[in-house]
């Protein structure tokens, strides 16, 4: 058969990833025995941020797409700082004083993290100051109070009364009025009013609901145009305050602590997490960002009245919460979006006109998402619910939609009698609410469901089900890398393995009644679970291609993921490297690794891929006594990243590739495509910072996503086109 691969020649180069001999190895900056050996994870994560904004400014990328990757690194860096920072913050003021891998204490971290993340935050500010200047060109108009014409007052004003007046409440700041509670992610304006008919002064807050659009479309015979809704507001203080007039104003937004504790002998897990939520809600302020130029008193009256200190304000010389701007991003301007991409339906499942079942039993199959849709997955959980032949499902559930599909099919799959188990993993943090209802849901339809471990999340994405074929049961597994989220899976990059194989089948039973009844799974046979087992087994395998290498026999390692910080990990693939092991590995986000230092890490080279989709599949690849990529190599893909919460506090699994089309389309396809992208790779050095990868000679840039959008996945081809997928060698952006 004929096999789409990635050859290691891109163009006319033939220095690409792929052949490349590393780059010469740097000479060790303090001592790489001890701390130093690794980078901040902190800092690694503002890195990512910054690759996704720059993004923003990439021309290659169009316009709009670009205010969506502004707007991405807003949201980014707003959940980090109400979940890393609030750690790292709470840890320095009870004085706590422990060194992080790195050697940095969490006063030291949080020192570099102001730093940075101010910079940042005023980068994304000049970002939108020329991307609004773009915007403008193209027709799109952000507007302030003073743009608004004459011709545009009656349609502001019926919608003011209309939609938005009946949600305001106005609240004055004085002593028979306390200062309100602001909740995270809370937006406000802070009003200095003077009385008309006496000069009498008065202070109040207008909170801005978030429950109307943060930007208002106003009519335009040509092009769009919008208004913040802050600006809608401060156009109709006379209506809010009659007889006063405004004098001077400013903006506010707070961030606060948004971890959750939950007391470890609850008795009732639903009702502590209702509660837990409740409390986040009131978390302590980590972060207060103001609008530049905020009167003196105002400025004084709300750090005063939250509290927060000097340090933890942030004053904004533009837009204040630029996360917002992903309203604008719709589909009115197709021409300034990603050229529309319509997910395949894989040939195999056509050829059995739908049936997943006799997909799945002809062959083994591995979806590729986003470019092999996702509706496969919920085709298979539907198909399930509906046939007689079914007896059980049991299914995963960490992060899912509002109305998921997912959810309804098992609550109808319950309601017609069959046995459903779902395992609702409430600690998804930001899904716990959405977690709890569709937990209450499911419970009603009559399915039995299961909450796992207090101290462990359960991570691992499984589905079993469970059909009478004849005289025997037959279970058929779903085992994926990433959520059962059908809106996600749509940007993320994930895997999704469907089988029957027996051997699968019995081990993830024994994962579920692992987390459903605490019987410690024993026997696995193709499958390995952290928190026990998965990180010995990953240190055993990265060790064997060490002796490899050290006996003269070809090794290698391949890996992708989103995160590789666990330090036992971490010196495992450096005593690989010394002993002349290849490794590849391609992180998106945070990498506490240092490639590339002579005596450390000479052999390894770390990448990071950042475009049109979230990357967020996790492979491994271990050459087994052959160089990658080779038909004998060990291949497993995971839900887990390389982080101790993974590898140590959660509930993960980590599935070989047994048959050898799956083997081929993870080493041959996915990850021979993302070690030759050169369109939107970054190439970390041995200092930790990522720069983008650079093209030699007349090479054409490869981008691993359009080879993705254009070539189907080897094992989900059918009788169609087995024996003639095309053999493509790159792809110009």
């Amino acid at each position: 058969m004929s096999r789409a691969r990635i050859r290691p020649v891109a163009a006319a180069s033939e220095a690409d990833f792929l052949n490349a001999p590393c780059p010469a190895p740097t000479d060790p900056q303090g001592d790489m025995s001890g701390p130093d050996r690794f980078f901040n994870r902190e800092l690694s994560w503002l890195g990512f941020n910054w690759r996704v904004l720059e993004e923003a400014e990439n021309p290659a990328v169009p316009l709009l797409e670009r205010l969506r990757f502004l707007s991405i690194s807003a949201t980014n860096l707003d959940e980090f700082y109400t979940v890393r920072v609030a750690g790292l913050r709470e840890l320095a003021l009870s004085g706590n004083t422990t060194p992080a891998a790195d050697g940095l204490t969490p006063a030291e971290q949080l020192r570099l993290i102001d730093a940075d993340a101010r910079s940042l935050m005023k980068r994304q500010q000049d970002v939108l100051t020329v991307l609004r200047a773009e915007m403008e060109e193209a027709g799109i108009s952000i507007l302030s109070a003073q743009d608004v014409t004459e011709a545009d007052k009656p349609f502001l004003t019926e919608t003011f009364l209309e939609q938005v007046f009946p949600v305001l409440t106005p609240l004055a700041i004085d002593p028979a009025h306390p200062f309100p509670f602001i909740p995270n992610e809370g937006f406000a304006l802070a009003l200095q009013l003077q009385r008309r008919r006496d000069g009498r002064l008065l202070r109040a807050l207008l909170p801005v609901p978030h429950q109307i659009d943060r930007f208002l479309a106003l009519p335009s015979e040509s092009g769009h145009r919008y208004l913040p809704l802050e600006e809608l507001l401060l156009l109709n203080i006379g209506s809010l305050f009659p007889g006063y007039a405004l004098s001077g104003h400013c903006a506010f937004r707070v961030l606060r602590d948004s971890d959750l504790e939950v007391e470890e002998e609850a008795e009732d897990l639903v009702r502590e997490f209702e509660v837990a939520l409740k409390r986040r809600r009131r978390g302590e302020v980590v972060r207060l960002k103001l609008s530049a130029g905020a009167p003196e008193g105002l400025r004084r009256v709300i750090m005063e009245e939250l509290p927060v200190q000097t340090d933890e304000v942030i004053e904004v010389d533009g837009l204040v919460g630029i996360g917002a701007l992903s309203e604008l991003v719709t589909d009115d301007r197709p021409e300034l979006l990603w050229p529309p991409f319509t997910p395949r339906v894989p040939e195999r499942v056509q050829d059995h006109e739908g049936d997943m079942f006799a997909a799945i039993r002809q062959k083994d199959m591995l979806l590729h998402h986003p470019y092999e849709t996702f509706d496969m997955v919920v085709r298979f959980i539907r198909q399930a619910a509906n046939d007689p032949d079914v007896v059980a499902i049991k299914q995963t559930l960490y992060r899912t939609s509002r109305n998921s599909p997912i959810v309804d099919a098992l609550c109808e799959a319950a309601e017609e009698g069959k046995s459903v188990t779902a395992l609702v993993e409430l600690k998804a943090r930001f899904d716990e609410a959405a977690n709890i209802r569709q937990s209450r849901t499911l419970e009603r339809a009559g399915a039995h469901v299961v909450y796992g471990f207090i101290n462990y999340k359960t991570h691992a994405k499984i589905s079993t089900v469970v059909r009478r074929e004849g005289n025997r049961l037959v279970t058929y597994t779903h085992c994926g890398t990433g959520n059962y989220h059908p809106i996600t899976a749509k940007i993320y990059t994930d895997l999704s393995f469907f089988t029957c194989d027996a051997a699968l089948g019995r081990d993830a039973t024994k994962v579920f009644n692992y987390v459903g009844g605490y019987a410690q799974p024993e026997g696995l046979e193709n499958l390995r679970i952290s928190p026990d087992g998965m990180k010995s087994f990953l240190l055993d395998r990265i060790g064997a291609e060490a002796e490899a290498a050290r006996a003269g026999r070809p090794s290698g390692v391949w890996a992708k993921m989103n995160a590789l910080i666990e330090t036992d990990v971490i010196d495992a693939l450096y005593e690989a490297s010394q002993a002349g092991v290849p490794i590849d590995l391609v992180i998106r986000g945070i990498c506490g690794l240092r490639p590339g230092v002579k005596g450390l890490s000479e052999t390894i080279r770390v990448k990071s891929i950042i475009g049109r989709f979230l990357e967020h599949s996790r492979i491994v690849c271990f050459g087994n006594g052959h160089a990658l990529p080779s038909e004998h190599a060990r291949v497993f893909f995971s839900s887990a990243d390389w982080m101790g919460r993974n590898l140590n506090r959660r509930v993960e699994t980590l599935v070989e590739a047994m048959n050898p089309t799956v083997k081929a389309q993870i080493t041959e396809q996915i990850m021979a495509a993302n070690l030759a992208d050169t369109a939107q790779s970054w190439v970390m050095g041995s200092d930790g910072q990522f720069r983008r990868a650079k093209l030699t000679g007349n090479e054409r840039p490869f981008s691993a996503h359009r080879f993705f959008m254009e070539t189907p996945s080897l094992s989900g081809r059918g009788s169609a086109g087995a024996d003639d997928v095309p053999d493509l060698t790159h792809s110009a952006d």
